[in-house]
């Protein structure tokens, strides 16, 4: 019998970290980076300056945090806004500023759909996401999130922006190994595609909701 090829929490994360860089240098038309150290933590949480987290579910549980400083932030903002075209005279100058957070929410889900995506195809396995959630965090506040996982595992990762700064991913999932019985074929998951069918579906909605009014949800969820 030919050997089974076999999927850890490690591979998975790097398809998570596939999908940070591939949305990312889309997304802004910058180049995104990542480490290839990656570190083992004993829980998540959120961090100065953004911390950004989503919840998934279905074939496996997990949790993504994204943690930004204000200078990448606002390098990711600036870089997304004007690739679309705003004019630099309209951009918001604070990271503290709804437009700051909403647009990070709005790629984090963009990152998340890419990845679930992602996982759907080349593992045949079926996730499901909540909607991002944010907050600007004071330098001497720190937010730790429990998740009820089958043996959890945290992983943390350092992503560097075109202009050296850096932010961090963190994740939390199930101890799982994914184990390929036979071959099957995968169908790439185009990123551009996932950025264009989000621009396109802002457009055609509401304001999404400000980032004060995600920070009170939050804050009462965790009953600050």
């Amino acid at each position: 019998m030919a050997k089974s090829n076999t999927l850890s929490t490690d591979d998975i994360l790097v398809m998570l970290c596939d999908s940070v860089k591939k949305v990312l240098t889309t997304a802004t038309g910058t180049q995104i980076s990542y480490s290839p150290m990656v570190q083992k933590i004993t829980r998540t949480c959120l961090r100065p300056d953004i911390g950004c987290f989503v919840l998934f579910d279905g074939g496996f549980s997990g949790l993504v945090i994204m943690n930004f400083s204000s200078l990448s932030a606002m390098e990711i903002y600036r870089a997304y806004m004007m690739n679309m075209g705003m004019p630099e005279s309209e951009l918001a100058t604070k990271h503290t500023s709804d437009e700051v957070g909403n647009m990070l929410g709005e790629l984090m889900n963009q990152i998340v759909g890419d990845f679930t995506g992602n996982v759907g195809h080349k593992l045949l396995v079926s996730i499901n996401q909540n909607q991002p959630k944010m907050l600007t965090i004071n330098k001497e506040v720190l937010v730790s999130i429990d998740t009820n996982l089958d043996r959890a595992q945290a992983r943390r990762v350092a992503f560097t922006t075109e202009r050296r700064n850096v932010f961090y991913m963190e994740l939390a999932m199930d101890k799982t190994d994914f184990i390929k019985l036979h071959e099957f074929e995968q169908v790439e998951v185009d990123p551009d595609r996932i950025v264009e069918e989000q621009r396109g579906g802002q457009a055609a909605t509401v304001a999404p909701t400000t980032t004060s009014a995600i920070e009170q949800d939050l804050l009462d969820e965790l009953g600050l």
